[in-house]
């Protein structure tokens, strides 16, 4: 066994094979995996092995299709064959017109990344598959990629050509411990002798966390016993001439497959299971839960009802093994935060069928910093500090009993809430507030006009409409509040600090005391990683000088880890977070100063306090720092509060609104106003796929500067330009452009939508896309692929709204 190498793979699954494969195919050779027992010995080796092509965002439609395209090769390698099923067809039923909407989208999405699917009616789903009833059916999606794997072949062949590459397999080996050195390397401890290591990674399924201890960590993932059988030959199938389609049912919560000459049945029952979250027996290999199949009856009789020919079929064997989820269902694929040189794939509840695509993504992002995709949908640092087993147990929980019903738009599901909260999240409530969650705090969307208000969760314009035109018609003609908690914000401090984020950004650092400045952050490729709100904060009794840097409240562990893998040795720099600590208030609208003005003392006219500045005061008794920064295009400023203090404010401010009508106002109207301003979200609009050129951000980039990360690859770019970000008006008042919906022009996908929302003050449905340069002149016509539907859109200037930014100023 090697002594030393450049990387150690702890796990023997899909995941931990594939990432050793794509690490060889990303041209590192010097690279081990270590397994403790056999490898696919965990959940890998009893998986229902279905490789699908659908996916809800398309990061996820692209790791599926290589899957599919690395699977089919292996399929076909004459060294080392493996049995893969591939273009047998799936179908995902529907019985709800919204079930059907949504699949319009998601073949909108996919269709972006060059995968073709069909919504069929319900006709044509038991044409295809003619062992389904069409009894409250209204229709499906169909994906003729779907299929079916062996995984114990596949690890098996992708360890075969990783070693042909020159990687190294340790099986029986156990790992008894990690020690990091004081480079950030890594001593693996294993029962066969130590691996000192540059980098490592946890690939360890259900027992994610007894390495994750080793490092000191903690990662959110749950284990649930998943059931399915697999049925006697059925002769519908020994005579039907062709495979069987696969299909999934949100319907009655099933999945099926055909499996020989039967079909293999597995359950998603609402009296489902965790498992291990107290431990698990170090003998539990290639081993299985105690079936339990009274557990699905429920499910089963809905099977039952869709596919008569199961009630005359034989049961030949149950498995019930565990599978694994995290508090979004999405896996947990990249750096480990908190953590140098350690990285994860774990949480793949659907592994094997998306297995081949996590490993490639990963071993991009170890070799060359960042992926071809934006992998921020499967980050692990995109969880705060919340993230814990009981949460995740919750959200596994809830997730398990809706496999295959996704989320709708603004569809916020009921376990694990409340787990970060402010003194006025209760004070909201009681005004009527619907809350939305943002790495795990509850914020207003919007605010019920009645008690019983509720909306009709789709893809279209629902009930809310009006409650938010009402909201933004208040903070355009008078004053709005709002609560922005969960804002992360890092204090920092010492002798290079200035120097330090000056490297950090692409623009101009606000040197001046009491400014505000918005800055960028670039990768190595030259490519956005972050986007920040930057405040020179001067000496006071308060505290020494000090810098605040904000950013996106998901942002929290992703930009903590980023400037601190920054930070040089010499250099006497200290950050802090304060994001737990301090909550915003956003007071907005032409009335605003004249309510700041009366709960704080000083001069806060346009002369004393311009836009851009900040300042140091008192609401009502409450400590506070105001800055004079604007997200909704109006007169607006940003108060800063401790949150001990946090309700008082609100008191104070509440009493002196009173006298100018002052309203509150959520999340969606907030998304309104900033898109009629052309203000951008952190991963909806700012991607590490585009530079700050091709995002619209030419005057955030400041080239004279000596230096900054990312200028030398911005700068070998020449400024080619591969896609540009561009807003557009549709020609509907019915829905909404949703995330990832393709952009069309003579029957060719240019472009992808990143967010949408009707403008209330411009009285027009917007959007962002990326699209084809040569079509991002305004003016120039396109569609959108919107629900099945193609909606004229055409390109517009990127500020709609008071494009000169005088209302902001005051």
């Amino acid at each position: 066994m090697k002594t030393q190498t450049r990387v150690v793979v702890i796990g023997g699954g899909i995941a931990g094979c594939s990432t050793l494969y794509h690490l060889t195919q990303e041209g590192w050779s010097d690279v081990v995996l270590v397994e403790r027992d056999e490898l696919t010995s965990g959940t890998t080796w009893h998986s229902a092995a279905q490789v699908t092509n659908f996916g809800m965002t398309q990061t996820m439609v692209g790791l599926k299709s290589h899957s599919i395209a690395l699977y089919k090769k292996l399929r076909d390698d004459p060294d080392y064959p493996v049995g893969y099923h591939h273009g047998d067809g799936g179908i995902r039923l529907a019985n709800r017109p919204e079930q059907m909407e949504g699949y319009r989208h998601f073949a909108s999405v996919a269709r972006g990344m060059g995968v073709e699917f069909e919504v069929i009616d319900a006709a044509e789903c038991a044409r295809r598959h003619p062992l389904i009833t069409t009894d409250n059916l209204i229709g499906g999606l169909w994906d003729g990629e779907d299929g079916d794997i062996d995984p114990a072949q596949l690890c098996q062949a992708l360890a075969f050509h990783a070693r042909k590459a020159g990687a190294e397999v340790y099986r029986n080996t156990a790992v008894t411990g990690l020690t990091q050195k004081a480079d950030d390397s890594w001593t693996v401890h294993t029962d066969k002798g130590d691996i000192d290591a540059e980098i490592v990674i946890n690939a360890c399924g259900y027992r994610v966390n007894e390495v994750a201890a080793m490092m000191g960590v903690q990662h959110p993932v749950a284990s649930m016993e998943h059931q399915y059988f697999v049925t006697e030959d059925i002769p519908e199938i020994v005579n039907a001439g062709h495979r069987m389609p696969l299909l999934r049912c949100p319907i009655s919560d099933y999945y099926c497959r055909q499996e020989k000459n039967g079909l293999l049945l597995g359950f998603y029952e609402r009296d489902c299971k965790t498992w291990g979250l107290d431990g698990i027996s170090p003998d539990f290999s290639n081993d299985l839960c105690p079936d339990d199949l009274d557990r699905v009856m429920d499910v089963l009789e809905g099977a039952f009802a869709r596919m008569p020919v199961l009630t005359e079929a034989g049961i030949k064997r149950v498995v019930n093994g565990p599978i694994t989820y995290t508090i979004d269902g999405a896996p947990l694929v990249g750096p480990i935060p908190g953590k140098r040189n350690a990285f994860c794939i774990i949480g793949l509840r659907a592994g094997v069928g998306e297995g081949g695509g996590h490993g490639w993504l990963l071993a991009q992002q170890i070799v060359h910093g960042e992926a071809c995709y934006d992998t921020w949908g499967l980050d692990p640092r995109r969880f705060g500090p919340h993230a814990n087993v009981e949460l995740t147990a919750l959200k596994a929980i809830e997730d398990y009993q809706n496999e295959f019903r996704f989320h709708f738009p603004n569809e916020h599901r009921p376990a694990g809430r409340m787990a970060r909260t402010t003194p006025l999240t209760p004070v909201l409530a009681a005004e009527g507030a619907a809350f939305t969650v943002v790495n795990g705090w509850e914020r207003a969307e919007y605010f019920k006009p009645a008690p019983g208000f509720h909306v009709t969760h789709g893809f279209r314009f629902d009930e809310s409409f009006d409650v938010v035109a009402a909201e933004v018609a208040a903070v355009q003609t008078g004053v709005g509040l709002c609560e922005v908690n969960g804002f992360n914000r890092f204090e920092i401090t010492g002798a290079d600090a200035v120097g330090f984020l000056d490297r950090m950004i692409c623009g101009r650092l606000p040197r001046k005391p009491g400014r505000v400045g918005l800055a960028y952050l670039l990768n190595h490729k030259g490519r956005l990683k972050s986007e920040a709100t930057i405040a020179n904060i001067p000496a006071s009794d308060r505290r020494p000088d000090r810098i605040w840097y904000g950013s996106a409240a998901a942002s929290e562990l992703h930009d903590m880890d980023w400037l601190r893998a920054n930070l040089r040795q010499d250099e006497d720099v200290q950050i802090r977070s304060l994001t737990n600590d301090m909550t915003i208030l956003v007071l907005a609208g032409p009335k605003a100063r004249a309510v700041l003005s009366s709960v704080a003392r000083g001069d806060w006219s346009a002369a004393a306090f311009p836009w851009l500045s900040l300042r140091e005061c008192f609401i009502g008794i409450a400590p506070a720092t105001v800055l004079a920064v604007s997200f909704s295009g109006e007169l607006a400023y940003e108060i800063h509060i401790p949150n001990a203090s946090l309700h008082a404010a609100y008191l104070a401010l509440r009493l002196a609104g009173a006298d100018h009508d002052l309203r509150l106002f959520g999340a969606l109207a907030v998304d309104s106003m900033r898109m009629e301003k052309g203000y951008l979200h952190w991963k909806a609009d700012i991607l590490s796929e585009f530079d700050p050129y091709e995002t619209g951000l030419d005057r955030f980039v400041d080239m004279s500067k000596p230096d900054f990360i990312g200028k030398q690859a911005l700068a070998a770019r020449g400024g080619r330009i591969e896609q540009r970000l561009v807003t557009l008006t549709l020609d509907s008042t019915d829905a909404p452009a949703h995330s990832g919906a393709s952009v069309m022009l003579d029957g060719l996908v240019v472009g992808s939508v990143t967010s949408g929302a009707w403008g209330h003050r411009v009285g027009q449905n917007l959007a962002y896309a990326f699209i084809r340069p040569d079509l991002a002149g305004p003016g120039t016509g396109m569609v959108i692929d919107s629900l099945g539907q193609p909606v004229p859109a055409k390109v517009i200037a990127a500020c709609p709204y008071d494009p000169e930014g005088t209302r902001m100023r005051g």
